[in-house]
């Protein structure tokens, strides 16, 4: 076995409170100028003016950009650079969900490497960038510890996916206080998200010791608090659960590999502007009863961690346990398929070629036990219609 490529950042701060710990986290890095990237929603609820306050106290200049939108796209994007370029910012400080962090990476690795972001997209790779601090406020994404970012290009639609150590944040603060307003919807597709980081990071072709351990604790936290999370949203101790699992499953899947959900979940948000948590929770059931046939041990382990299967179930029971966890677990989380969603049947079954090609350009299925041609993936889409 070769040895694991591991990386994190070098500050990761978790627990209440954690986001008031910006001063001493940009103080500890020796940072002084950092500019706030974050959406509209983060000014409105107060999380925004929070963080300013604190860096008011701690007498430390700022800047504001906060316009992200959600799926960032290549113009949101260099709207934020030109916000960038206009002070002298040393780093950026990302607050909110994936999208304010992936806007945020994508400025740091633009504002020391120039270019336009399609120059960054996968095989490329850039391990040059602002330091990036990350406050998420989702339990889903796991942006905050992975050097990730999808970027949608403007012109094309096509999410790119973009990696290296320029977009990995130099400070983690997780805080899942900021979880207590998310709403039903959002908490459940973020959380599944999250269940799919860890998931695809076990069964991976790249996963290793480090990364499997970290997997199975996050999906086991998924898997138990998930619906408490949503059903009861002040539930302190199910947030806080997720909010940890949601930055393990990050950790997990950034230093193995996500697979055939993320990869095949990228163009459904590109074309029919799907959350991105959304798309993987339709596509998770029926890729893994797809998929299990090849690694029937690794699946059969998850099932029994998680406690869907019971420790004395042989693997062929467990990964039957498992689909069928999965599928349940969608259903009493109203997941909609893409009909439901209200996509157009032609549009949809119009655009399978392309998603295919997309999904197989991003890399992604390559990782996965079982590797797919374009003719798999259509039929896919086809079956979550």
């Amino acid at each position: 076995m070769t040895a694991a490529d591991i990386n994190l950042p070098r500050i990761l701060r978790v627990g209440a409170g954690a986001s008031a710990e910006l001063p001493q986290a940009l103080a500890q890095l020796s940072l002084s100028r950092p500019l706030l990237v974050t959406d509209p929603f983060m000014l409105e609820c107060g999380y925004c003016a929070r963080l300013q306050q604190a860096l008011d106290s701690a007498g430390i200049a700022w800047g504001l950009f906060a316009d992200c939108v959600p799926d960032p796209t290549t113009d949101s994007v260099y709207a934020a650079l030109e916000v960038l370029r206009a002070g002298e910012y040393d780093c950026v400080v990302a607050l909110g969900g994936g999208s304010s962090m992936d806007t945020a990476k994508a400025v740091a690795v633009l504002a020391l490497g120039g270019g336009v972001m399609r120059d960054y997209k996968v095989p490329a790779r850039t391990d040059r960038g602002l330091p990036i601090l990350a406050i998420p406020t989702t339990a889903g994404t796991g942006s905050e510890v992975t050097r990730v970012a999808v970027i949608t290009d403007t012109q094309t639609q096509e999410k790119m996916l973009c990696m290296g150590l320029g977009l990995m944040p130099v400070a983690a603060l997780v805080d899942y206080q900021l979880t207590l307003s998310m709403p039903y919807r959002l908490t459940a597709d973020t959380g599944i998200d999250s269940l799919c980081h860890a998931l695809e990071a076990y069964v991976s072709r790249r996963a290793n010791p480090f990364t499997d351990s970290v997997a199975l604790t996050a999906m086991r936290t998924i898997y138990r608090n998930i619906r408490s999370a949503c059903d009861e949203p002040d539930n302190r101790a199910a947030r806080e659960a997720m909010m940890l699992a949601a930055t393990q499953g990050g950790i997990a899947f950034a230093n193995a590999s996500v697979t055939l959900i993320h990869g095949m979940s990228r163009p459904i948000g590109a074309l029919f502007h799907v959350p991105h948590g959304l798309s993987n929770a339709m596509l998770l059931p029926e890729v893994t009863a797809w998929s299990v046939g090849q690694a029937p041990a690794r699946y059969a382990h998850c099932a029994r961690y998680m406690g869907i299967a019971q420790d004395s179930d042989d693997d062929s029971v467990a990964v039957g346990k498992l689909v069928d966890g999965l599928r349940a677990l969608t259903a009493d989380l109203a997941v909609p398929g893409p009909r439901a969603y209200g996509i157009a049947e032609a549009d949809w079954f119009g655009s399978l070629e392309l998603m295919a090609q997309q999904a197989l350009e991003s890399g992604s299925p390559a990782n996965n036990p079982r590797v797919p041609e374009a003719r798999d993936i259509v039929e896919l889409y086809t079956r979550i219609w």
